[in-house]
């Protein structure tokens, strides 16, 4: 039945001219000729057909508007199936026949897509939307209960969304943007199969609905601002950087200043999220091609990621590593200078660091060409940023891989300018003996200190406090020196 129904949609022009698909051409007529009298009859038929090509598929749609209670699977079973089975006719047709599609036609496509794709998402699930990595992994990936029925109802409409013949103009009163708003909202669906038809579906609207490119990349930051400074629970993020990253690949040059804050005010923020090792690659990914765009972004780029640089989290230390080495294969020498100290200062605390991965990773970017090339290019300034913390890790850290990547590391620095490398390597000596020095004052002093207070000599006592204090002061004027330097 449905499938009779189906055969009546409007068929291309060269399946009109087809007998077999529009019944029998009468006796004694060319239908190639256009002159002949018979092709009045002819013309009267395709006209026929054509007044009637709204009303053609709206029988299956509208039936498949109606809700069957999807989500329970013990329901009005017969009736889903019904529906699904012609859902799946819908797709096999519009995958098959170039049709045109009618305003009527479109409008009730949107109709039955919201009918059935458009409801709010499990509260219980969501609450979970946030969480580690590493303990995503360990549980079983969620699913929606009624993914058999919705991919049928994705696939049909992603068929109608990349059609040819779909005209957009038409179709933007339909897919607007409460329509887009509302596919959004699915993004933070639970199950990745869902999520991945979304992604594949505003792509594509993205692309072939002009009119609707800054609402929906105003949209995304919105969703994107709810998350950072609210809820920090989503589960599409990184879908939606995967969008976002292509949309950034097409932006022209120069860069709209629009563009540049969107850069600051939502992308560098997703930073600081506990759980930016979902979406991490993604996040990465957008961060590098708006260096690749304007280089001049580097600088602004390098100092976000220093903003929120995690103190204690050291798997983010590493992903923020991997990160800052995309963005620095990127830089150009005059960008790098404005940011280089209170970057390598950064770099020195991660080479020190008692978690063997990061400082492992901090130290692998010396593997990289054109970073040690910018190094070289300001080695006067950068060597004594870091030669104490290469030289602490020599004498001390525990990882033996730690250690040999450190000797290595000093090995290059020596190669690269001996009298600078022996300068930096006298300094750090001085100030360690210095620091040693001032160690054991403050002990003798505060030995002193405690024998007198207790015989109850107070006179003396509160002298030697001053002179505590004075030590003191000057100790902590020394360590201040010392925390400007590494």
């Amino acid at each position: 039945m449905i499938k009779q129904i189906l055969n009546r949609f409007p068929r291309s022009k060269a399946s009109k001219r087809d007998g077999s698909e529009n019944g029998p051409v009468p006796q004694g007529h060319d239908t190639s000729n256009s002159n002949a009298s018979g092709n009045n009859g002819a013309n009267s038929k395709e006209a026929f057909v054509t007044t009637h090509q709204p009303t053609l598929p709206l029988r299956p749609l509208a039936r498949c508007s109606q809700l069957r209670e999807a989500h329970n699977a013990t329901k009005n079973v017969k009736e889903k199936e019904i529906k699904r089975q012609t859902l799946l006719e819908l797709v096999d047709f519009i995958g098959t026949t170039n049709i045109q599609f009618s305003e009527l036609i479109i409008e009730e496509i949107a109709k039955m897509v919201a009918a059935n794709l458009f409801r709010a998402l499990s509260p219980l699930i969501h609450e979970n939307a946030c969480v580690e990595t590493f303990d995503m992994e360990e549980e079983e990936p969620s699913m929606e209960p009624a993914w058999s029925h919705l991919q049928v109802v994705y696939d049909f409409f992603l068929r109608f969304i990349m059609s040819a013949e779909m005209d957009a103009k038409i179709a933007k009163r339909y897919i607007d943007h409460t329509f887009v708003l509302k596919l959004l909202d699915l993004f933070d669906s639970v199950d990745s199969r869902e999520r991945e038809y979304l992604k594949t579906i505003l792509h594509r609207i993205y692309g072939k609905f002009m009119v609707h490119r800054p609402f929906i990349r105003k949209a995304i930051n919105n969703i994107f601002y709810r998350f950072i400074f609210e809820t920090e629970r989503h589960n599409g993020i990184a879908e939606l950087l995967e969008i976002l990253g292509s949309i950034i690949n097409g932006f022209a040059l120069p860069l709209k200043e629009e563009h540049k804050l969107f850069l600051v005010r939502a992308l560098m923020p997703l930073h600081k999220a506990k759980c930016v090792s979902m979406y991490h690659r993604q996040l990465s990914h957008c961060v590098v091609q708006f260096v690749e765009k304007d280089l001049k972004l580097a600088d602004t780029i390098i100092r976000g990621l220093l903003k929120y640089w995690p103190l204690t989290n050291s798997h983010k230390e590493v992903l923020f590593l991997s990160e800052l080495e995309e963005v620095l294969e990127a830089t150009q020498p005059a960008e790098f200078q404005r940011c280089m100290v209170p970057l390598f200062r950064q770099v020195g605390r991660c080479v020190n660091s008692l978690h063997f991965q990061v400082a492992e990773r901090a130290l692998f970017l010396w593997n990289n060409d054109h970073i040690v090339n910018l190094v070289v290019q300001n080695r006067a300034v950068l060597l004594p940023i870091i030669y104490p913390a290469l030289a602490k890790n020599t004498k001390s850290h525990w990882n033996l891989a730690v250690h040999g990547l450190t000797l290595n590391a000093r090995k290059m620095f020596l190669e690269m300018d001996q009298e600078l490398f022996q300068e930096c390597k006298r300094r750090f000596e001085e100030e360690e003996a210095n620091a040693d020095s001032l160690h054991d004052k403050r002990k003798l002093l505060w030995d002193r200190l405690e024998a007198m207070a207790s015989s109850g000599d107070t006179t003396k006592a509160r002298s030697l406090q001053l002179g505590h204090s004075l030590l003191l002061a000057d100790f902590v004027h020394q360590f201040e020196r010392t925390l400007v330097i590494d």
